[in-house]
Formats: structure tokens, C-alpha cells, sequence
């Protein structure tokens, strides 16, 4: 046997023991025995260099140091799951599906639903090439090297798998492990870890990844996606990920009915206590395909998925005092200062409080013995007051009437829940609350400067507001605390950087009251810059889909504003972006223009992203659902019969794959 067949050898042998091991929990050779074999491997690579593969088993250990984590896009966005707390829910839930489905017969995948840090891993040709934390949802942090160190993560696949696709999963790290990382930083004095989600999280970030490498991390795989996949359902997906050498929950179940659901809830409520691993509820989804297709997403979630959330954990302990928080808006927020106990994993000492309301409903009183809950929410949340435990001199809670930062009387305008400080531009965590956020991932992402910088900024009268970041220079930062010269630039050129950040991201990034994310997108995409906006009246504000009199009229304060008028006219002149970038199609038309279609259904010629892409470049506008507002309606095979029938009623014109191909060639 050659050298290079002695090493592929010693690899394939090695590779199948991980396997066994982790993903089968079945181990079919010694610790010692598999040491040496990985030794004498580890020997002959350093031998022969011309052999090297970047996935031997040699390579789990890590060594790879990452200064900073490259930010990548997903190739398929990572959505969010819609939470659900009764079976009440999944029944809503249900009805919801079957109307837009039609009465077809559904059946359901169940799964537990784990609790620890997401993941998404490409393979191409059987090989891992790629893996991104969650981050938002449309782009994360690369940490493939730290990934390659997992052992229950397969290096290379075996079976017949697609020649590309991506497979989400989950970083767990199982109670053992975490006991045994726990008892070890007990014995040399260290402080402990809270909790496994946490740590198994702030490991992918670990710079080191030998370091990662030492953690007993798990990874639990449960969807697949990509184009032309083997597989027509869910269920067949985890099946096939698990055939492919990945380590796939053996808990998930197909189902049935929703009767069956409740059954895998109310089985696993009990007995999840018995898992190595935590997890905090049940994922239920539509095991067909197609289904899911035609269901599609809202802004954050998918349709044809939800999660049960198991009752949440609930402890008793003392309040001891109530402070107030000053938001970027000026919203005050209560909150509780508590004896610190244990909850969920984590040692609970704040809790919110919510508004006046809030305590007067519940009637919250320092020294109360208060029930304290973290259900599905990463603020802990008082639920209820043990009466009993009262003390006899307990005084009622007055709300405070002035900003307990600049010392404003506070105001609170009908209909709303929270009391505002007015004080917009002179109260100093409102000043610096907009800073920060203007500087945020999701807004200006701007590289070199943090919260407690942009605090420190305002601190030394450097910045007032977000537009005077522009004018900082090197050296007016130098003199502040824990800034180098490094840290210096970095922070000024990385201001420099975020004028190329899109419109839509920059009128996020301005802070308008009501204006998240998802609105700014439909505001740029609608007005196209800031000048169209800025002059919009209410009405015209209101017309705009999606738009409702709140938020127009927020819109329409926040540009009356003459100090907002100032800083947008300083922003436009540093060169902020100010206008939306058309992407010009060379083989774009207007033959749809004004015409709105929806896409139902599965087709041979076209997958469903690539004819809602091919409407748009021609000046259609692709609809989530049919209405008197809908055009045509493209139908594959398969179609709902739901969808068909709102269709035929509504007399909208129904077109086949071949119709629409037709309908596009056309000339006129």
C-alpha cells in the first residue's frame, strides 16, 4: 500500500469511528486506539505535506486563529418561527393554512424545538465549504473553521446527496459537557457559565478554534434547502439528511392530524426533562413541499411552520427597588431591581415592569414578594405578586412625573401605553440611544465604533447628533479612554465606509418613530429618495401599502422637524445615501406594467423565485394572494384547489407555465 493510500485509509477508518460515535452514539473502538491511529495519521501528513486535505479528521482540533468574522449573505434568508402558547394556537394556526390550502389533507412533521445557536452549512460535491451563524435572518457571520472542529458534523457526506444545498441545524451543548466545562472553571476559581445556549453560541465566536475544539459541542440538523432537492417532504428531508452521515433528532415524528400534534406535545412536556439537552418546545410543520410553497412567508416567518412554546419556568423572589430607563425615543420603561435567583439557566436580578399600567394592574410594590417568569422572552417579566407575603408598611407605587435623566415633566399622549420625556434633543440617553442605533448592524453598520464609544463621544461634547460622526477626525478621538491610534482610524474610516450603506438602511438608521425595518424598505422602494419623502402629506403617507395613519404621521412630524431638516441636509452633503439604486436589467420591459400576479403552484421550466424574478424585470408586481386586485394568476401542477377557486369566482385570467412563456416572447 502507497503513502498516499495509507493516509486515505487511516482517514476513511477515523472518519467512520467519529461517526459512529457521535452521530450514532455508538462507539466501535477505544479512546486510546482512536488516539493512535489519529497520532499516526497526524505523523504522516506532517511527513507528506503534497497530501494535505483541508477535511482529515486531523484538522477537527482547530488552530485557525480569526481576527474578525466576514459578514456573507444566506443564500436563502434564515426566517424567524411564529411562537405559539395553546393548542388554542395551533388550531388557529391550522384554520389559517386551510384556507389558503384548501380542504386538502395535511400532514404535520413534528419536532422538538432546541435551544441553542443557529446554523447554516453549505456543502458542494459532499464536501463542507461553508457555515454562517444566523445573524439577521439575510446575512451572518462566517465561522467555518470553527464548525470543521465539531465532530458530529460531517467533514465529508456519503450516500447520493445533491450536488449543492445548505442544511440548518442547531449548536447545542449538552448538560454533561456543560457541567463538566463548569466544574473545571469552579476548580481553578473561575466564575462559571450561565447557561448552554449562551456558551454554545459564544463559542462559534471564539477566535481560537482549537479552543473551539475543546468544547463538547453537538450540532442537531432539521432542514434542507435548495434547488432540486431528492425530496418531496419534510420528514423525507430528515431521512435523507440522515442517510447523507448527518446527525439528524431521532424525536421527530410524522403526524397525522392536529390530534396527534397535542399527542407529541403532551408526550414531550413530560419528558423532555430526560433529554441531554435543553429544549423549550415543539416545532410543528407541513411535512409537504408543495404545501409549504404555497403557503410561502410573511416578512419574518413562515407560514407553514410554528412553535409550541412549553409553559414557562416560573420562581419567586423579593423585589427590592424600581428604576426607570430613558429610551432612544424617550419611552420611560420600568423596571425591577430584584433579589438575584435562578431561572431557566441564568441568574435573574432585573425584570421589565412594562408601563404604569403594568404596576397599577398587578399593584407592584418594592419589598414585594413578586412570581417572575421567562417565557419565550429574553427579558424576564414579573407575573403576579404573592399577597401574602406583603408587608404590613407597604406604601402604593406613584409612576415618576419627570425624566429621571434631564429632569423634564413627563408626558403621556392618549391612547398610548408609555410615558415620554419630550426633552428629544437635550435629554442625553435619548441623544446618545439614536446614535447607537444609527450605528447599528441593521442601519449605518458602522465598523469601529460600539455603544459605549458613541457614549463617550458625548460624553467629551464630541457628538451631539448622528450627522456630526462625519466630522470627526483621528485626532480629535486619540486623547479618549482605551482608544489607540488603531482603534482611531478604524472607527473614522469605518464612518467613512457607511456612506455606501442603501437608502432603505439609512432611513432606518435615522430613527423615525414607528419606522423599523421592513417599513423603511417599503418607503424607499415607494418614494425612491429622501426629497420625495420628506415632502409626502399624510394622505399621500397613508396610500402606500402597508402604511397606516400612525406611521404616516409620525413620518410626516419627523421631516417638520427643523433640526431634523439640518442634520439631513448635513448627512446629504457628507455624501449619505439619499436615494434609492436602481438596478437597471438590460432586458427589463414595462409589457406588465400595472399588472399584478400570483405564482401557485410547482413548474418544469421555471422555479418559482426565477418566474416571480422574470414578472418584475418586465413591470409586474408579484401578489402573496389573490384578490379583486390580481391580473393573472400563473398556475403549476398542482395548484390549491383553494386558490383555483377564488380565482375561477373572481373571473381572473389563469395562466399555464407555457401561457406565461408565451405571454413573455411576446412582442407587443
Amino acid at each position: 500500500m502507497s503513502i498516499q493510500e495509507t493516509i486515505q485509509t487511516l482517514r476513511n477508518e477515523l472518519n467512520q469511528h467519529n461517526y459512529n460515535y457521535y452521530v450514532l452514539d455508538n462507539a466501535t473502538i477505544s479512546d486510546y486506539d482512536f488516539d493512535i491511529k489519529l497520532k499516526e495519521l497526524q505523523d504522516l501528513e506532517s511527513r507528506h505535506p503534497e497530501f494535505f486535505d483541508e477535511n482529515s479528521p486531523t484538522q477537527r482540533v482547530g488552530g485557525a486563529i480569526t481576527k474578525n468574522f466576514k459578514t456573507i449573505a444566506h443564500q436563502y434568508r434564515m426566517y424567524s418561527l411564529d411562537n405559539s402558547y395553546s393548542k388554542e394556537d395551533l388550531l388557529d394556526w391550522e384554520n389559517r393554512i386551510q384556507r389558503v390550502l384548501g380542504n386538502v389533507k395535511l400532514q404535520y412533521t413534528c419536532e422538538l424545538k432546541y435551544d441553542g445557536a443557529s446554523i447554516s452549512i453549505t456543502y458542494e460535491n459532499g464536501k463542507l465549504v461553508q457555515a454562517l451563524t444566523r445573524g439577521d435572518g439575510f446575512q451572518g457571520d462566517e465561522v467555518t473553521n470553527n464548525i470543521k472542529t465539531i465532530k458530529s458534523i460531517p467533514l465529508h457526506l456519503k450516500g447520493n446527496y445533491p450536488e449543492k444545498f445548505d442544511i440548518r441545524g442547531e449548536i447545542i451543548l449538552p448538560f454533561k459537557g456543560f457541567e463538566k466545562m463548569n466544574q473545571e472553571l469552579i476548580e481553578i476559581g473561575e466564575t462559571p457559565y450561565s447557561n448552554p445556549r449562551n456558551t454554545a453560541s459564544g463559542s462559534l465566536k471564539l477566535q481560537d478554534s482549537a479552543e473551539v475544539a475543546k468544547r463538547p459541542l453537538e450540532c442537531l440538523l432539521y432542514f434542507v434547502t435548495g434547488n432540486n432537492l431528492p425530496f418531496s417532504s419534510q420528514f423525507e428531508g430528515l431521512e435523507s439528511a440522515r442517510n447523507w452521515g448527518f446527525k439528524v433528532p431521532k424525536e421527530a415524528k410524522l403526524v397525522n392530524n392536529m390530534q396527534e400534534v397535542f399527542d407529541f406535545i403532551d408526550y414531550w412536556d413530560v419528558h423532555r426533562h430526560n433529554l441531554p439537552y435543553e429544549t423549550d418546545g415543539v416545532v410543528i410543520k407541513v411535512n409537504s413541499i408543495q404545501h409549504q410553497e404555497e403557503l410561502g412567508y410573511t416578512a419574518k416567518s413562515p407560514r407553514w411552520a410554528i412553535a409550541y412554546k412549553f409553559k414557562s419556568e416560573q420562581v419567586s423572589t423579593k423585589l427590592k427597588s424600581i428604576s426607570y430607563q430613558v429610551g432612544r425615543t424617550g419611552a420611560i420603561t420600568p423596571v425591577a431591581n430584584l433579589e438575584p435567583v435562578q431561572l431557566a439557566g441564568t441568574i435573574v436580578k432585573r425584570a421589565s415592569l412594562h408601563n404604569a399600567d403594568q404596576i397599577e394592574k398587578l399593584d407592584i410594590r418594592v419589598n414585594d414578594t413578586v412570581f417572575v417568569e421567562k417565557g419565550g422572552e429574553i427579558i424576564p417579566k414579573i407575573i403576579a405578586v404573592d399577597l401574602a407575603k406583603r408587608p404590613e408598611n407597604s406604601e402604593v407605587t406613584h409612576y415618576i412625573s419627570y425624566c429621571p435623566e434631564c429632569q423634564t415633566e413627563l408626558v403621556r399622549n392618549v391612547g398610548e401605553a408609555n410615558h415620554y420625556c419630550p426633552n428629544f434633543y437635550g435629554c442625553p440617553p435619548q441623544i446618545i440611544g439614536r446614535v447607537q442605533h444609527f450605528i447599528s448592524r441593521k442601519a449605518m453598520d458602522i465598523e469601529g465604533l460600539g455603544g459605549e464609544t458613541v457614549a463617550l463621544l458625548f460624553k467629551n461634547d464630541l457628538v451631539h447628533n448622528y450627522a456630526d460622526l462625519y466630522e470627526l477626525k483621528v485626532e480629535d478621538i486619540l486623547h479618549l479612554e482605551r482608544m489607540a491610534q488603531k482603534s482611531a482610524e478604524n472607527l473614522v474610516n469605518g464612518v467613512q465606509k457607511s456612506k455606501e450603506i442603501p437608502f432603505e438602511s439609512v432611513l432606518f438608521a435615522l430613527g423615525i418613530r414607528f419606522v423599523g425595518e421592513t417599513v423603511a424598505k417599503k418607503l424607499a422602494k415607494h418614494y425612491k429618495n429622501i426629497d420625495a419623502l420628506s415632502k409626502a402629506s399624510l394622505m399621500d403617507l397613508i396610500l402606500v401599502d402597508e402604511i397606516g395613519e400612525r406611521i404616516a404621521r409620525s413620518v410626516v412630524e419627523f421631516f417638520e422637524n427643523e433640526e431634523n431638516q439640518k442634520i439631513i441636509e448635513r448627512l446629504k452633503n457628507y455624501g449619505v445615501q439619499f436615494q434609492i439604486e436602481e438596478r437597471v436589467n438590460p432586458n427589463a420591459t414595462d409589457k406588465f406594467g400595472g399588472k399584478t400576479f400570483v405564482v401557485s403552484g410547482v413548474f418544469n421550466q421555471f422555479s418559482r423565485d426565477e418566474l416571480k424574478k422574470a414578472i418584475e424585470d418586465n413591470g409586474g408586481k408579484v401578489g402573496s394572494s389573490i384578490s379583486a386586485k390580481t391580473d393573472f394568476v400563473v398556475a403549476g401542477d398542482n395548484m390549491g384547489p383553494a386558490k383555483l377557486e377564488k380565482a375561477t369566482k373572481l373571473n381572473i385570467t389563469i395562466l399555464s407555465e407555457e401561457d406565461f412563456i408565451n405571454k413573455l416572447n411576446d412582442s407587443e
